[in-house]
């Protein structure tokens, strides 16, 4: 794996306004990738009436989300090979292909292939998203950067629905894709304008066979589940057929990752408690949360009558409850380290919430449907913020990034089961239930029965069947689920209790963190998010200089290190170091700073050459110190990252010694190495 990246090409450092256009484009990618997980969901009914074949449904969703689910893994890889900035670029070319072919669709089949492809680009978006932030945005202010990008992703999980619903009821479904198009058109180029060129430093090894045998596996597994009882009889050959290939291919998987060299998800992680639990914790609540939140909106409005719009903005209580009580749960963690029993109590919640989602008809009032949402929103967000951060706490430094990506792997992973079983379900009862409806209500036709909007026309004594027919229908799949949550909660007793690292307590409590981005498989990228957060905490309680330089061992004064710290950067980067060109970069006035740098050149630091500065041997020696204090400084706030293994701990040291690096070098370009 990785452990940095290289410039292709000499890059000067960026300004903040620059920082924030290549933020702006980076929150484009997310934007879109995370919007088109649920857009769809209120345009659903609309889409069916439209294109028919209901019992394929399901597929709108799960399609994009099993692509998306294996491009996460492979787009960290190929940025890594080929570039993040070309990975992005290309995922977005991608994600504007599936946009403009899903909103021409003329057929079922067509939308779910265009889904797919849009999944594909997502994944590569979202993934080379993170990755960016990373390679763009200096360590001591990425924090805040990658906490706003979660919360966007967070936002998009709201909005979605109520975006469709829009599009839906004032122009077309069609137009759930289409506003896509323009939008990634213009994030390609800002991208193409913006974006430096970064590779990774060393090759990676990519297990292209492990992850096609279980993105291939997978998708056996799905299409029996989403074929079975429908297309095919359970126990015919098709169906017995697609889950002995699943069995076979995720056997092979397994058997392929314990002999790969750098394994898509090493088998040594489920030897970890904390992991395995965690990984079906979050598997399960993905399953619940895009499976509900793609259905929901089909019982508001062949149930209640409700426009796509309404549909759409009548799904915030769940979101609402998934947002209160993440932030709720990541402050409480971030606060006391303890965790083990939020994933207890959100399962149980869970299980309550669906089973009374079970009970809503035709008489159900809004404000009772509304508080049950509620319901089902909290027991999701009380389990979703801890998983993450528990697993970074127990796995060894080499198995961050893998770790971190399998958790999120394994919730979107559920997404598609989620939403697939759902369909299944759905699909078994509402065609039997919908026949009868149609011998109660002579002279409506199968047609008028799928449509939302002609049905909330028809006369109440003739839509009442039909009426209670969807409403029977989605209960008794809400019904079906509320076991899937007992068992997560049985599963969750079995999370351990461990003690968090100070820098995971330090983030839990980020509104971003919460929503479970797909995330770097970068295990550096991973530390470096730690250490920004350790910082960030460290200097809003106090400045950090007299620390740094008493870990150093230097004697300088701080005005003579940030000069240094100056003259060290443009020799780095090739410039003659003046002042008037440091005074210009900073936007200070000369007067103020000559002083410093004379200061400096009395003292033997720095050499002035006709009023180009240099360093001398001792002032090399004084900034090398001042590397060392960033080292020295680090490991004693990250004392708890020590590993018993002699090979981890020496990754460990060699990463924090280059992040030490790191933060010299963006301290000088920002004027802070000795004003942290």
């Amino acid at each position: 794996m990785p452990d940095g990246v290289a410039v292709d090409e000499p890059a000067e450092p960026m300004s903040k306004a620059k920082i924030n256009i290549v933020f702006a484009t980076v929150v484009l990618g997310m934007l879109m990738a995370a919007l088109d997980q649920t857009i769809v969901s209120a345009a659903l009914p609309s889409i069916v009436a439209d294109l028919g074949s209901a019992g394929h449904m399901a597929w709108v969703v799960t399609s994009y989300l099993l692509a998306e689910a294996v491009a996460t893994v492979l787009a960290g890889k190929l940025g890594d090979l080929f570039g993040r900035k070309l990975l992005f670029q290309i995922s977005g070319i991608i994600f504007i292909a599936g946009s403009a072919l899903a909103g021409v669709a003329g057929g079922m089949g067509v939308l779910i292939v265009a889904r797919g492809i849009q999944g594909v680009g997502a994944g590569g978006l979202m993934v080379t998203s993170m990755a960016l932030i990373a390679d763009t945005i200096p360590l001591r202010e990425r924090g805040k950067y990658q906490g706003a990008l979660g919360a966007v992703f967070g936002v998009t999980t709201v909005v979605g629905p109520t975006l469709g619903g829009l599009f839906t009821d004032h122009a077309s479904w069609r137009w759930c894709f289409y506003v896509n198009v323009p939008i990634a058109i213009i994030m390609v180029v800002m991208a193409a304008r913006t974006l430096p060129h970064l590779r990774a430093v060393t090759r990676p090894v990519i297990d292209y066979l492990g992850i096609g045998l279980i993105a291939l596996g997978v998708s056996s597994l799905i299409l029996g589940l989403e074929f079975g009882g429908g297309e095919y009889p359970w126990l015919s050959w098709q169906i017995i057929g697609l889950f002995a290939l699943a069995a076979v291919l995720i056997t092979g998987f397994v058997l392929v990752e314990n002999r790969a060299k750098e394994p898509m998800l090493p088998m040594r992680l489920f030897r970890s408690r904390v992991f395995t639990v965690s990984s079906v914790l979050s598997f399960i609540v993905g399953f619940a949360m895009l499976g509900s939140m793609t259905y929901l909106p089909a019982y508001l409005q062949y149930v209640d009558g409700a426009t796509a719009t309404i549909s759409g903005v009548r799904t915030l209580p769940l979101v609402v409850g998934l947002f209160v009580t993440s932030v709720f749960s990541g402050q409480v963690v971030g606060k006391t380290g303890q965790y083990r029993y939020f994933p207890v109590v959100g399962m149980a919640v869970m299980a309550v919430g669906l089973a009374l989602m079970s009970t809503m008809g035709r008489g159900t009032s809004v404000w009772l449907e509304s508080l049950y949402m509620l319901i089902l929103g909290a027991g999701l967000g009380l389990s979703m913020q801890v998983l993450t951060i528990v697993v970074q706490n127990t796995v060894p430094y080499a198995d961050l990034g893998t770790a971190t990506s399998g958790v999120t792997f394994f919730r979107t992973l559920g997404s598609a089961f989620g939403t697939a079983v759902f369909g299944t379900l759905y699909n078994s009862k509402i065609e039997s239930a919908l026949a009868q409806a149609l011998r109660q209500a002579p002279g409506i036709s199968p047609e008028v029965a799928a449509n939302p909007k002609l049905l909330r026309e028809l006369p109440l004594a003739q839509s009442e069947p039909i009426i209670d027919a969807y409403a029977s229908s989605i209960d008794y799949v809400f019904r079906w689920v509320v076991p899937v949550a007992l068992v997560g909660f049985v599963v969750a007793w079995f999370l351990p209790q461990v003690r968090l690292r100070d820098s995971s307590r330090h983030g839990a409590g980020d509104v971003g963190e919460g929503f479970s981005v797909p995330d770097s498989h970068d295990r550096v990228v991973q530390l470096e998010r730690s250490v920004a957060t350790t910082v960030r905490k460290a200097r809003a309680q106090k400045p950090l200089i007299p620390e740094l330089i008493a870990a150093s061992g230097s004697t300088l004064n701080p005005d003579s290190a940030w000069a240094l710290g100056q003259v060290y950067l443009y020799a780095k980067e090739q410039v003659p170091a003046t002042v008037y060109a440091i005074a210009y970069r900073h936007r200070l006035p000369v007067e103020v700073l000559s002083p410093v740098f004379r200061q400096a050149v009395e003292a033997g630091l720095l050499h002035d050459d006709g009023g180009t500065l240099s360093l001398t041997g001792d002032g090399d020696a004084e900034v090398d110190k001042l590397r060392v204090g960033w080292r020295r400084w680090l490991g004693a706030r990250l004392d708890d990252w020590n590993s018993e293994d002699p090979v981890d701990r020496a990754l460990l040291d060699e990463a924090l010694s280059k992040i030490a690096a790191k933060l010299l070098d963006q301290g000088a370009d920002s004027g802070e190495v000795s004003r942290v």
